[in-house]
């Protein structure tokens, strides 16, 4: 009985689909007489008797001529129909679009680690190459807006998962604006819309991934986004401040950075937390993993440090690349090199889990404040001997202690395709501006 129900919904008056159905039934019924005509007159029997039997050639092919057109303006016309409801918010041409997406359907699959501000640069960049993206995002966050509803509601920190499905979105969609629109007064503000969201969404369907999945439909983004793991977890830190005999633990990753001192160790609370299936599996498939940019203690190995996430890195075939920092952080890696960036990693995931190292050798004064930019790795340092260290200009021309996304991800790729093919290049990468 539903399919009879579907059925005659699709027939009912005013949709503008009887009408080339029919058209096209007419044109098929057409095609078919003619090419029977034609072979008929073929093998010698004739219909039409006042003509010759060339002229009932020309005939029929006047008739499947006619039918092929039928057949062309009446499916292009079904699929304008079709399609319209699902164009209001689309540019460009119908055709265009379709391309892009099946292209970007067949490419590299990715998965991108970290969270924070630093991650969306590289989603927004990639999203235009590939729809086979996952970002594997940290959730122990505990300031501002997602340390109010994890305290509240009990929910997973959504702040960071928000900002990196909005970049996945659509950057002009209304609803994407929408998504990232933060309230400035009243009880709710300091709330961004996107975190009351997911955390509404998680209540409704009853676990952060049915709310995520759900968030993804409504913004349908390129791609997908998952935490790092689904138990509440909290980020603490051995921090050596000045004055202090002793390295003083600190409990809380708003508070960490606040201490204003040497970070030498992070931890998590609890300490054997697992990885999320979704997130492991996603790794272990992917050919190409990207480990940042993003907040190195704050953002990147609250990730690395759950269990099973950088035991999947290691036991994947994907080429892994970690993107440092373009500026250092304050009261988290003052003064760091990129060398310094590499070494921190080390000690607390060890050696031998990325391949490569991307950074920013590009340190312009315009826009630029008071940025003090990541300088290179020393000459002689012993990471050169153990990585591919490989630099460019990353910043983005506005903001240039940020990323550019097209600068980064056109470096990115480059740096896959050469491990891909196996071909060896000069250590400099030029991008395009």
């Amino acid at each position: 009985m539903r399919k009879f129900g579907t059925l005659s919904a699709w027939l009912t008056v005013g949709m503008g689909i009887k009408r080339w159905l029919l058209l096209l039934a007419l044109g098929v019924v057409l095609v078919g007489f003619g090419i029977t005509h034609a072979v008929l007159v073929f093998i010698g029997i004739h219909i039409v008797v006042n003509l010759s039997s060339l002229g009932e050639m020309i005939f029929s092919g006047v008739i499947i001529a006619l039918g092929f057109s039928l057949i062309i303006i009446s499916v292009v016309k079904l699929s304008h129909n079709i399609l319209a409801p699902y164009r209001q918010n689309q540019q460009g041409r119908v055709a265009d679009r379709v391309y892009a997406h099946r292209t970007r359907q067949k490419g590299l699959k990715v998965v991108a680690i970290g969270g924070g501000t630093g991650l969306p640069s590289v989603l927004r960049g990639l999203k235009e190459y590939t729809s086979n993206i996952t970002a594997v995002v940290t959730v122990a966050d505990d300031g501002g807006s997602s340390g109010r509803l994890r305290r509240d509601l009990g929910v997973l920190p959504p702040g960071d998962l928000r900002n990196n499905i909005a970049a996945l979105a659509d950057d002009e969609s209304l609803m994407t604006q929408l998504f990232q629109y933060r309230f400035n007064g009243g009880d709710l503000g300091g709330h961004a819309f996107g975190n009351l969201f997911i955390s509404a969404l998680a209540g409704v369907t009853g676990s952060i991934e049915s709310a995520l999945i759900e968030t993804e439909r409504v913004l349908n983004i390129t791609g997908r986004v998952l935490p790092a793991t689904l138990e509440d977890v909290h980020l603490s830190a051995s921090v050596r401040v000045v004055g202090k005999t002793q390295p003083l633990n600190i409990v809380g990753e708003s508070k960490i950075t606040e201490a204003g001192g040497a970070i030498q160790e992070m931890r998590l609370t609890p300490s054997n937390v697992a990885a999320y299936n979704e997130s492991v599996q996603a790794i272990l498939d992917a050919g190409l993993v990207v480990i940042g940019p993003g907040s190195l203690f704050t953002s990147i190995l609250p990730n690395l440090l759950v269990k099973g996430i950088t035991e999947a890195i290691r036991a994947s075939n994907a080429y892994v690349v970690y993107v440092c920092n373009v500026a250092t952080q304050p009261g988290e890696t003052d003064g760091f090199t990129v060398a310094d960036h590499v070494s921190a990693l080390e000690r607390h995931i060890g050696r031998g889990v990325i391949q490569a190292v991307l950074a920013n050798n590009a340190y312009p004064s315009t826009n630029a404040g008071i940025t003090n930019y990541v300088r290179p790795v020393p000459e002689h340092h012993d990471i050169l001997k153990r990585y591919e260290v490989r630099y460019a200009d990353l910043t983005d021309d506005q903001r240039p202690w940020r990323h550019d996304p097209q600068k980064l991800v056109t470096a990115i790729l480059q740096l896959s395709q050469e491990e891909r093919v196996g071909s060896s290049q000069p250590r400099e990468v030029i991008t395009e501006n």
